[in-house]
């Protein structure tokens, strides 16, 4: 493929808390288990053994399907939310919880990401306004999608890792060539900052966590080097992503949120396009109750979407779609 453009003054990169972290644990108590952010009680459990053992269920998709309607887990739209069902029982069986049927059909071979297609550029330094036709395209082909996972695979440093439910990923383009990459997806499941700065009690954030838009990759590449690019690229993907949301999707998103290693970045380029830092995470995956994963702390930055962002995620009025 062709050649880059330029960087900013600093590598724009981000992570989300425990990104790809195991998605199950248990609560202290024992009393609920956690998968793909949602709590099963120990009844709720019991509902999936016997669905697991029904022999009207003989498949894996039956068996997702039916745990939907009984637990009524569903998506904003209303569909059921069986993709996610489908990922929690086979994590709830790796852990030794169930036991499901044999996969049916083909199983999808693995693919290489990170294979070396696209060149490394030669250091390309201008001003913002130096830089021809710079665009921000949505992810939508194989092409375009191999390309992302190559940029996030080889120049960041958290690497690439296939994610799971609602996304949405961007490239940045200058005269056909990749700039750098970002990316968008669930949101951290419990963040006390956050939460604060929200208002959220936890009842309210399971019911409207969706609304909010995790952003746990941001890339320029290492030889980009084009001071408020990143900044620019955030403004412009903010105004976009509402509405790339709503026609995959279905509902808009009124809050974005990411996080900042402070041992790496400063957030320099968040600051310029106006998001908020709203906290600090304490050092913990975004699932770990028993403190077992240090990590390192981040700067939780927020942007809203909506003028009325927090009424819309408390549920006050009108209610969010």
């Amino acid at each position: 493929m062709n050649q880059i453009g330029q960087s900013s003054s600093e590598s724009i990169v981000t992570e989300s808390v425990a990104a790809n972290s195991r998605q199950a644990s248990k609560s202290a108590d024992g009393s609920l288990y956690r998968y793909v952010g949602r709590e099963f009680t120990e009844v709720e459990m019991e509902i999936v053994r016997t669905l697991c053992l029904d022999p009207a269920y003989p498949t894996r998709a039956s068996i997702s399907r039916a745990l939907c309607r009984s637990l009524g887990w569903t998506k904003p739209d209303g569909g059921l939310k069986d993709m996610s069902a489908r990922v929690a029982l086979a994590k709830m069986a790796a852990d030794g919880l169930i036991t499901l049927p044999a996969p049916t059909g083909p199983q999808p071979v693995p693919r290489r990401h990170l294979e070396a297609t696209i060149e490394e550029g030669p250091v390309l330094a201008c001003s913002l306004g130096e830089l021809d036709s710079v665009s921000l395209v949505k992810v939508d082909t194989r092409s375009d999608s191999a390309t992302w996972n190559e940029l996030i695979g080889r120049f960041h440093y958290l690497g690439y890792t296939r994610a799971s439910g609602a996304q949405l990923r961007y490239l940045a383009i200058s005269n056909g060539r990749p700039l750098g990459a970002i990316g968008f997806g669930a949101a951290a499941w419990a963040l006390q900052d956050r939460d604060t700065f929200i208002g959220w009690d936890a009842k309210t954030r399971r019911q409207r966590l969706h609304l909010v838009v995790g952003n746990p990759r941001y890339l320029i590449l290492p030889w980009v080097r084009v001071p408020h690019l990143a900044s620019h690229l955030l403004g412009a993907v903010a105004r976009a992503l509402p509405g790339h949301w709503v026609e995959r999707y279905g509902y808009a998103p009124v809050l974005l949120e990411t996080f900042v290693d402070v041992g790496r970045y400063a957030g320099t380029c968040y600051k310029a396009a106006n998001w908020v830092r709203v906290g600090q995470t304490k050092g913990r995956g975004k699932l770990d109750r028993n403190k077992a994963y240090a990590l390192g702390v981040k700067d939780i930055y927020c942007y809203p979407l909506s003028r009325n962002f927090r009424t819309k995620l408390l549920g006050e009025g009108n209610p969010a779609s």
